[in-house]
């Protein structure tokens, strides 16, 4: 089958030297659906920018069927059907459907907009690829799987014949996941062409018909899917292998850490997003928290760490109440915690390595000499955090904003991992990092738990949580609607029951989530 797209010898150089791209040959079929994997900082996204226009290469050339084509814009790489649908959801909330999927093409009659034609184009689309949207709804009243839908017509709409998803199911659920493959599926049996960036090799694995891998800002191999395990895809985005299995060792929970009673907290349009929540947390247990995003975990973390002040109930840290206690409090009382925004929460992007890490460490005595900051031991302390945790930088000097995802990732995690904490907070540790930095926070999250660490993690990776859990909680509408004891064996159809509300625990089950240490 011949190539629809051809890029040759892409290189594409930033302003401190550094190649992003180092001549990288990528070829995409027509009407497969090709995933393009690698490590964070990899070079696949700035590849991906350059086809779709948001970034103009150094050098190279970009084929088209065989013609060679320069974008300078997104709206170029549209007029030739290119498409890209972005893991964060560019969707205006006050909006109908049908207004966001034809908002800068409607459709005019006269110097009207015609809605009519346009609500019938949007129709007509979304039931020839069975997407079965309304697009009268307003976008903000959406379940996430269906602003994803959205997002795809919205490219649909505009003309595109291939589709650029970034990390697509993100945040979906398992079957949110099975619907979105399925009407891929349709969308490839109809000529269209789909590039798939993920870091779920399963999930490669089960769409792609070729895998494209990338390490270091070059092109590794590309390979027919069918031909390679998860395990070797791994070993070529990482260049070594591992067996992926993590140790746990197995005792007993002896105290609660964290206590959670009661909380409830509702937002100005009156709804309650925290609603009667109460769970533990133990010394040398992990908790997960699943949940399909915007279903109260966001709100009860940040009732948790501070953040946002409950409207009833209590947090308790080692039986004390954290009532009218600031951050600073928290973090001396032994909590420690990773953000799910690391670029707005977890880092000063300005700011060098060392800087970040000693942040939190401001009224800690060991870093001063006579009062005043001791530059020769915070040096030597980035540079031990910066070896024990792989981070990969110049020197401690560099700018955390100049670092890749997985690399600012290692630096908020070592940051957090050595302040001797005795609870951890961990909301989305690896969202949208590579699966070696991945790995790593897993390796470093077990052995802190088998330390004796309380360790409380939400994340929308489902094989995550049950990879690393000893319990896992769902929530579903601000509530509890289980509590998961026996992990290994729950599937994840089971949980996503759970986590669209379909399933609900008896009230006995859900209550051992706050007196789980006492089972």
């Amino acid at each position: 089958m011949p190539d629809l797209i051809q890029m040759k010898e892409i290189s594409k150089v930033y302003g401190n030297g550094i190649y992003a791209n180092r001549h990288v040959n990528f070829s995409v079929r027509e009407g497969e659906i090709h995933a393009l994997v690698g490590e964070n900082g990899a070079g696949k996204s700035t590849l991906m920018k350059v086809l779709y226009g948001l970034e103009e290469m150094d050098a190279g050339e970009i084929l088209i069927n065989d013609r060679p084509v320069v974008f300078h814009s997104p709206q170029d790489a549209m007029s030739l059907g290119i498409g890209m649908v972005h893991q964060h959801f560019m969707l205006v909330g006050s909006l109908t459907v049908m207004e966001n999927v034809v908002f800068g093409y409607e459709s005019v009659k006269g110097i009207f907009i015609d809605r009519k034609t346009a609500r019938q184009k949007v129709l007509e689309l979304s039931e020839l690829f069975n997407f079965k949207i309304d697009p009268d709804m307003i976008t903000a009243d959406l379940a996430v799987g269906l602003k994803q839908k959205v997002e795809i017509l919205k490219a649909l709409y505009r003309g595109a014949k291939v589709l650029i998803l970034d990390e697509p199911t993100a945040v979906l659920t398992p079957q949110e996941t099975g619907e979105l493959f399925n009407q891929l599926k349709v969308l490839k049996e109809q000529g269209y062409t789909v590039i798939f960036i993920s870091h779920k090799l399963r999930e490669v694995k089960e769409i792609s018909d070729r895998i494209s891998v990338m390490r270091r800002g070059e092109m590794i191999a590309t390979v027919n899917t069918e031909d390679v395990s998860q395990q070797e895809i791994s070993s070529m985005m990482v260049g070594s292998s591992s067996s992926g299995i993590i140790e746990k060792d197995k005792f007993p929970v002896l105290e609660n850490r964290l206590a959670v009673s009661n909380l409830v907290w509702t937002d100005a349009n009156k709804k309650k997003l925290v609603d009667d929540i109460s769970l533990t947390v133990g010394a040398g247990e992990i908790v997960g928290i699943a949940g399909v995003e915007g279903n109260g975990q966001d709100e009860l973390i940040e009732i948790i760490t501070g953040i946002l002040k409950p409207d009833s109930g209590e947090v308790q840290l080692f039986e004390k109440p954290t009532t009218g206690k600031s951050i600073r409090d928290l973090r001396d009382m032994g909590m420690s915690y990773i953000p799910s925004d690391r670029m707005t929460l977890g880092i000063a992007k300005d700011m060098s390595i060392e800087d970040n890490l000693i942040s939190i460490m401001l009224n800690n005595k060991s870093i001063y000499n006579f009062n005043l900051l001791d530059r020769k031991k915070i040096r030597k302390m980035a540079k031990n955090l910066i070896s024990d945790y792989s981070i990969r930088a110049t020197s401690e000097k560099t700018e955390v904003g100049m670092l890749s995802g997985g690399n600012i990732q290692r630096v908020v995690v070592a940051r957090e991992f050595s302040s001797g904490a005795k609870i951890i907070i961990a909301e989305q540790p690896t969202r949208g990092i590579d699966i070696g930095a991945a790995e790593f926070i897993h390796r470093k999250l077990i052995q802190l738990r088998n330390d004796g660490c309380a360790i409380l993690l939400v994340s929308a990776d489902l094989e995550e949580l049950k990879r690393l859990s000893d319990r896992i909680i769902v929530l579903y509408n601000g509530q509890i609607t289980a509590n998961i004891e026996d992990v290994l064996n729950v599937s994840e159809i089971e949980l996503g029951n759970y986590m669209l509300g379909v399933k609900k625990q008896s009230d006995a089950e859900i209550g051992r989530a706050y007196n789980a240490k006492t089972k």
